[in-house]
């Protein structure tokens, strides 16, 4: 069998007891994708459909209730003989995990993160890979095992949870020459701004937004990341629209501030 392991196996009880792929899917911690892989190697090895839809669900054909009998038995041999824990415990663990973040993410989520682990899994590394186009593709393989940012376009099948849920502001440098204590529309379509021009993530609803709304936005700089911009409208006269915790971050350190997106989103 190409790739047979412990993994392919699990994957395959736990389709036979939920009945579903995408159960099994989420129940596993995997994307939908990725069991669907797995499934078809498994059909390619045995030469048969093992599940068939049915109104109840994937129910298994007649090979694939007996696969399903002597999986049951390989996996619990498989468990005894590697020492199986079945409870991942971070106090004892010594691995990395890969974990996909936007520059944003890195700045508002991995310290606290990373303090938590340290506490709690000493033994743990985190590899930071950077959030983009390639991410479903590297969660789908394995090559990462987390992502955090703000992913929309990710396929119902990968199991995602919101933290939380931000709008975004405006920020200008702390000695901007036109904007003072208000900011309205007139202000957002005269003055000069920078665009951030992220890919892989769903920053770019702020785009689409100004565009569907015909709102004017002079543009003077595109950088690929957050960060960058913030750096830049601290020094100069422009203007930038970020979520609003990395706004919070920013005002703190004094060189800008903030104020409401002069425009609603419209549902």
């Amino acid at each position: 069998m190409e790739s047979c392991d412990l993994r392919l196996l699990k994957i395959f009880e736990e389709i036979h007891k939920t009945r579903s792929v995408t159960r099994a899917a989420i129940n596993l911690g995997l994307g939908q994708p990725a069991v669907s892989v797995a499934l078809g190697k498994l059909r390619r090895h045995y030469n048969d459909p093992l599940f068939v839809r049915t109104s109840n669900g994937m129910e298994p054909s007649a090979v694939g209730a007996q696969v399903a009998e002597r999986i049951h038995d390989a996996i619990a041999a498989m468990e005894l003989a590697l020492g199986h824990q079945a409870r991942f415990d971070p106090a004892t663990a010594r691995r990395s995990f890969s974990i996909a973040m936007t520059d944003i993410s890195q700045l508002v989520l991995l310290p606290a993160l990373l303090e938590r682990l340290r506490r709690l899994g000493p033994g743990i590394v985190v590899d930071v890979d950077t959030l983009s186009a390639e991410t479903a593709r590297k969660l789908e393989t394995g090559d990462s095992d987390l992502a955090l940012g703000f992913m929309p376009q990710l396929e119902a099948g990968f199991y995602q949870q919101a933290l939380f849920r931000q709008n975004y502001v405006c920020l200008v440098g702390s000695r901007h020459p036109r904007v003072g204590a208000t900011f309205d529309r007139s202000d957002f379509e005269s003055e000069e701004h920078a665009v951030v021009t992220t890919s892989g993530t769903g920053h770019l609803i702020v785009d689409a937004e100004i565009a569907r709304q015909r709102i004017r936005r002079r543009v003077a700089l595109r950088v690929p990341n957050f960060l960058g911009a913030v750096s830049v409208v601290e020094a100069t006269d422009l203007v930038v629209t970020v979520p609003v915790r990395l706004g919070e971050l920013m005002v703190a350190r004094g060189q800008c501030r903030a104020h409401p997106v002069p425009f609603e989103r419209k549902r």
